[in-house]
C-alpha cells in the first residue's frame, strides 16, 4: 500500500453523520425551548441523562450496523432500541403508572435491561437476539400482569410493547434464516 493511500482519511457513511445529527439536535432541542417558554426546565442532569440515553441508543446502533449487513437484522436492532429508549425516556419523564417516582414503575426498566443481558448473552448472533427479544416480550407481559395485579391498566401499552419485542424478534429471526 502507498503512504498516499494510507494516510487518505476513510469517508464516513452518510447514515451515520445523519444519526448523530438528529440525536445533537434532540439534545440542542430543550435548551432553544428554554428561552422561550417556562414550560421546559431541565437540569443540567437531565441534559446528561438524555446523553446518555440518546448516545447509548447511537453507539448500540452502530455496534449493530457493524454486526450484520442484512437489513432485517439492522431493523431488528433498530426496532429494539427505539423500544428501549421510548421506554426509559418515558418512564424517566412522566412514568408509566402514575407518576415518575412511583416505585412500581421500576419493573418496567428492567425490561430494557434484559433486552441487553440477553443480547450480551447471543453474542449479537441473529439467532439469539430473536430468542432474545421473545423472552423481553414475555418479560414485557409479565410486568404488565404484575402492575394489573396492583390495580393498574396497562393493557394496551403492554400489548403495544409485546408487538413491539416481537416484530424485533421476527426481524432477527428473518435475518437468521437469510444468513
Amino acid at each position: 500500500m502507498n503512504r498516499q493511500a494510507a494516510s487518505k482519511p476513510i469517508a464516513s457513511p452518510p447514515w451515520r453523520m445523519l444519526g448523530w445529527g438528529v440525536i445533537a439536535g434532540l439534545l440542542v432541542l430543550p435548551a432553544i425551548a428554554m428561552q422561550f417558554t417556562t414550560e421546559v426546565n431541565w437540569t443540567a442532569s437531565d441534559f446528561v441523562a438524555a446523553a446518555v440515553l440518546l448516545g447509548g441508543v447511537g453507539v448500540a446502533f452502530e455496534i449493530a450496523v457493524r454486526a450484520s449487513g442484512h437489513w432485517a437484522y439492522r431493523g431488528g436492532a433498530a426496532v429494539a432500541l427505539a423500544l428501549s429508549l421510548m421506554l426509559l425516556w418515558g418512564n424517566a419523564a412522566v412514568g408509566i403508572v402514575g407518576s415518575e417516582d412511583a416505585p412500581i414503575n421500576q419493573w418496567f426498566n428492567l425490561i430494557p435491561l434484559l433486552a441487553l443481558a440477553g443480547s450480551l448473552a447471543a453474542r449479537l448472533r441473529a439467532r439469539g437476539m430473536a430468542t432474545a427479544m421473545g423472552v423481553t416480550a414475555t418479560a414485557q407481559l409479565l410486568v404488565g400482569a404484575i402492575v394489573q395485579f396492583q390495580g393498574h391498566f396497562t393493557w394496551v401499552f403492554t400489548g403495544l410493547w409485546c408487538l413491539g419485542w416481537l416484530f424485533s424478534a421476527w426481524l432477527f429471526r428473518r435475518a437468521d434464516a437469510r444468513a
